[in-house]
């Protein structure tokens, strides 16, 4: 989802819960609200925790060398 999916489900769920006063008959707008804040907390959250995970990784280069000693070597 990323940081900008956790963004918008915060954004979305805060006018929702604080901005939308139409009602729905049997759908509780504030809640739906609530729920979508609490998801976009949640994505944020570990996004963050996933990425930092990420950048503490050690990178390694290994380097193969074959010597054929049948070929000649190679004319300068």
């Amino acid at each position: 989802m990323g940081i900008g999916g956790g963004i918008a489900l915060l954004v979305i769920g805060a006018i929702l819960a604080f901005g939308v006063s139409d009602v729905i008959e049997g759908v509780d707008l504030s809640v739906i609200g609530y729920i979508c804040m609490g998801a976009g907390a949640l994505a944020l959250v570990l996004v963050l925790a996933l990425s930092s995970r990420r950048s503490r990784t050690a990178h390694s280069e290994v380097v193969v060398e074959r010597h054929d000693d049948r070929l000649p070597p190679p004319a300068v």
